[in-house]
């Protein structure tokens, strides 16, 4: 069957470590950020701050995948909230401290968009991320990756692994169509001494 557009963000799919963290680290993200920052983000490190935000497509490097937060609620009398998400408001200042992948090695589950599928011969080519539109409700990103972005250039955000064929007839499994679910593994990352195809 075609595959349906659902972007799902980056969903680790194996790393050096183990469930639930695998390599997850801390970062601090600003208290009055006011952009969202979904589970399944890319994200990077503000170079003047140092604080996490949600990143944007291009060349730099990022700091890893998004995957919740913990900060104080304004709205709950200063108790500690533990969220799948940066919802942008709603902390008391200072005391947001966001969770993120970067482990090197780490593996990631991610739609592809756009006019033909990621094939099996795009193994070790790299690629570009779109954000598209987060979940409020379950904190979930919609990001994916662009077919049209597949290139050999050496600074992209991610590497091609492989197409996901298992189970079959779930979507994004179909290979012949676009839309389908591939592996990438970080490309351009900071804990990853760059070594990109030129």
């Amino acid at each position: 069957m075609a595959n349906t557009s659902a972007p799902f963000g980056f969903q680790q799919w194996s790393g050096t470590g183990s469930t639930p963290t695998y390599e997850q680290v801390a970062g601090p993200i600003a208290f009055d950020n006011t952009t969202k920052i979904y589970a399944g983000d890319p994200v990077s490190t503000d170079p003047t701050t140092g604080n996490i935000v949600q990143a944007t497509a291009g060349t730099a490097p990022l700091a890893g995948v998004f995957v919740g937060c913990k900060y104080n609620s304004v709205s709950r009398n200063g108790q500690p909230v533990y969220s799948p998400y940066w919802p942008g408001a709603d902390a008391i200042s200072g005391s947001v401290e966001g969770y993120y992948i970067n482990d090197p090695n780490a593996i990631f589950e991610v739609q592809s968009t756009g006019a033909s599928p990621v094939a099996q011969a795009n193994s070790g080519e790299n690629i570009q991320f779109a954000l598209g539109t987060g979940n409020t409700s379950t904190g979930q990103s919609g990001a994916s990756v662009t077919f049209a972005s597949l290139a050999t250039t050496a600074t992209l955000p991610f590497k091609v692994i492989k197409p996901v064929i298992d189970p079959p007839g779930v979507n994004g499994r179909d290979v012949t169509s676009a839309n389908n679910v591939i592996l990438v593994r970080f490309n351009n990352v900071d804990t990853k001494t760059l070594t990109g195809i030129a």
